[in-house]
């Protein structure tokens, strides 16, 4: 029986854990060019490497020293010269604003002043030349504080309402909630007018037959007041009948509709005596010259 020869190979050695990574080995093992290690070595070997030793080397680096350190002297000392100049022209400019914010305000306070002649000479104007009816027209018009028997009516937006964001009821199928819009306090006090209110104001804000509802992003504006929650609503009236009348009508029913599907909280009661401050402004459509003279009076036309 013949035997088959033994096997003699032998198993391979085991690869190194750093054969895959030879160009790495090579970067660490010859950190420095050849050629930049040969031109090193050069340099020792005559001398050459190292600080400057002739004299004329030595004299080109101390120049070059002494120029940088003046370079550097002469920077520092524009800086410190500059430094006053700067300051004292940054105090001539908050000098000059705060001078201009003073004359502003000055002005201001002088706008305010005369709007507040203006408005009192037009209500004195509307207490005297009203002919008969002359306190009916001033109460109309808001031109005088008003006081007596009425209804206060509150309306609040309905708890946890978020404040942010664009507002309930935007879209025309009412799909928010919770917040007051412009456009209730407008049925609100269209309904109270319609029910025999004599005066109304809303936070304290007189309206009159000029006054304007409308809304700047979550704000009501009234007269381009801005108003916040909750919205008390005074009317001057018969204040039970004034209730009884605004609850039968369609704006009452709309403010209970907002109410049950909303919830938004309203409350309103007959109250014995409510008092309500003249309009802040007014405004004179037409005027008529006192006496004969020149311009408008020699036509004998009012002025508008």
């Amino acid at each position: 029986m013949s035997q088959q020869p033994p096997d003699r190979s032998t198993a391979s050695p085991p690869a190194r854990p750093d054969a895959s990574m030879s160009l790495l080995n090579n970067v660490m093992d010859h950190s420095l060019d050849d050629g930049y290690a040969e031109a090193s070595a050069r340099r020792r070997a005559d001398g050459s490497a190292g600080l400057p030793r002739t004299l004329k080397s030595k004299l080109g680096l101390a120049a070059g020293l002494v120029v940088a350190a003046l370079v550097v002297t002469l920077g520092a000392a524009e800086a410190r010269i500059s430094a006053p100049v700067v300051a004292k022209e940054r105090e001539e400019l908050i000098d000059r604003i705060d001078a201009e914010t003073r004359a502003a305000d000055t002005l201001e306070s002088d706008v305010d002043e005369l709007r507040s002649d203006v408005s009192e000479r037009q209500r004195k104007a509307l207490e005297q030349h009203g002919g008969d009816q002359g306190q009916l027209v001033a109460l109309l018009a808001g031109a005088t504080p008003v006081e007596g028997p009425g209804v206060k009516l509150i309306v609040d937006d309905a708890k946890n309402t978020d404040q942010g964001g664009g507002g309930p009821r935007e879209s025309t199928g009412f799909a928010d909630t919770g917040r007051v819009r412009d456009r209730d306090m407008q049925r609100v006090v269209n309904g109270l007018w319609e029910s025999g209110a004599e005066a109304i104001a809303i936070n304290g804000q007189r309206l009159t037959a000029l006054s304007a509802i409308r809304a700047a992003g979550d704000a009501i504006l009234v007269d381009n007041r801005p108003l916040v929650p909750p919205y008390t609503v005074l009317a001057v009236g018969d204040g039970k009948k004034l209730v009884t009348a605004f609850q039968d009508s369609a704006d009452g029913q709309y403010l209970q509709a907002l109410k049950e599907s909303f919830d938004i909280r309203t409350s309103i009661s007959d109250q014995a005596e409510v008092r309500l401050p003249a309009a802040p402004s007014l405004i004179v459509r037409t005027a008529e010259p006192k006496a004969a003279g020149s311009g408008a009076a020699d036509t004998g036309k009012g002025t508008s």
